[in-house]
């Protein structure tokens, strides 16, 4: 690297990197709330990874973190080969997924030799935010005909279920006994951290979705899931709605997502609550070897 050097990131450099990140804030939501929740201690605990950060004049100019997942995330504008191969390298750990802004995952990807490694996902995907001040509910939510509410331990069940059902439709995710047991802990962590959301009609559980990453001041949405024989009611839009409302009235300013560029259903929903495009965002998740 010229004019700098690539290190691995540890304890008193939150703050220098939580600087970085905050000017690409919209698209390092799962870089941002790793590093607040998890610091940059890597015991390989949900949630921690090790950081391979480009510095340059003191200033962090690029970073790549390796999780406890094996999901490889960039925020990268530079170095994202040689930040990639840091961390792997720092990290001991196999490369499950590439995860960031879609030109850094293919300049990483290329650059490490995965081009022609198979994959479950590998898709360029539509970035968007929204200012919570102009959140526009549905009415089923409105006038009370459905009801969001966080997810509860005696839910787990079923929405591990839905995110088996979740894995297959949008990655051809088989589900073993491994996958059931790593989306059952999926789902709790989730619903401890009150970060799962889900939509009832009549007393029944109709839609699910998650807060996938969460700041103080900005949520980031994910695994939306509708089943198919519910479909066309409008319950995807109402969860990601409900959960808002909820994220809003306790100071949350900002909502960020990003969802495949061939999900036009998806992206009618998202834009009909008042989101829009700003970007594009890239997961790759490779097949086991």
């Amino acid at each position: 690297m010229t004019g700098g050097e690539i290190r691995i990131l540890g304890t008193g450099d939150e703050d220098l990197l939580d600087r970085f990140l905050r000017q690409h804030a919209d698209s390092s939501l799962f870089l941002r709330s790793n590093l607040r929740v998890a610091g940059l201690v890597d015991r390989g605990k949900p949630l921690q990874g090790t950081y391979a950060a480009a510095i340059r004049q003191g200033d962090i100019v690029a970073v790549a973190g390796h999780f406890w997942n094996e999901n490889l995330i960039l925020q990268a504008p530079e170095l994202a080969t040689e930040l990639a191969t840091a961390a792997v390298k720092a990290s001991r750990r196999r490369i499950g997924g590439l995860i960031g802004p879609h030109e850094q995952v293919q300049a990483a990807r290329r650059g490490l030799g995965l081009m022609g490694r198979a994959t479950h996902i590998a898709e360029r995907e539509i970035l968007y935010a929204l200012s919570l001040a102009q959140l526009c509910p549905s009415a089923p939510l409105l006038d009370g005909r459905v009801t969001c509410r966080n997810g509860r331990p005696d839910d787990a069940h079923l929405l591990t279920d839905w995110r088996a059902l979740y894995g297959t439709e949008t990655s051809g995710e088989t589900e073993t006994e491994a996958v059931r047991r790593r989306n059952r802990e999926t789902i709790e962590r989730y619903i401890a951290r009150a970060e799962q959301w889900v939509l009832e009609e009549a007393g029944t559980l109709v839609a699910a979705s998650t807060f996938n990453a969460r700041l103080a001041d900005t949520v980031q949405i994910g695994g939306v899931w509708t089943p198919p024989a519910l479909r066309g009611r409008g319950y995807a839009r109402a969860v990601v709605g409900g959960s808002l409302l909820t994220a809003r009235a306790t100071g949350t300013s900002r909502a960020v997502l990003f969802t495949p560029e061939r999900n036009h259903a998806a992206q009618r929903a998202y834009e009909s609550l008042g989101f829009r495009p700003i970007g594009d965002y890239c997961i790759n998740i490779f097949v086991d070897d």
